[in-house]
């Protein structure tokens, strides 16, 4: 349950898994780099689930780094879904400095970089405080 109270999950069909898939929005979506990730977005028809692809490159570093890489990328894009200002197929590809960031950290990056791709709205902040 997020801060909203509403339920969210992050089943397989909200998942980009063909490599066709991520090749149309590669080659027909937007880009946008900002902080820790790249982001790549195509627009989908309302009504649509919005959809997410991530990437890790080997570069990154071991198996170990590059699964805890993509399990923050996808949990920050499941907590903030809803926000969306319209449906997308969203990949984030990983950068080499998100190595050792927190959570809060990378959620800090990903909002930011919706924002400025005009994704998410102005007000959206991240679900849990930095300091417990």
């Amino acid at each position: 349950m997020t801060a909203s109270g509403q339920l969210t999950s992050f089943p397989k069909s909200s998942r980009i898994q063909a490599s066709a898939d991520f090749r149309a929005n590669r080659e027909s979506g937007c880009r946008l780099a900002k902080g820790c990730m790249l982001a790549n977005w195509k627009s989908l028809p309302s009504g649509d689930p919005s959809r997410l692809g991530v990437i890790t490159s080997r570069r990154i570093g071991k198996a170990h780094i590059r699964n805890h890489a993509r399990r923050l990328m996808r949990e920050c894009f499941r907590l903030h879904q809803h926000e969306l200002l319209q449906p997308v197929d969203l990949v984030l590809v990983a950068r080499r400095s998100i190595v050792g960031r927190t959570f809060y950290s990378v959620e800090r990056h990903f909002l930011s970089l919706l924002k400025k791709a005009g994704l998410l709205p102005e007000n959206a902040a991240p679900v849990y405080p930095t300091t417990l």
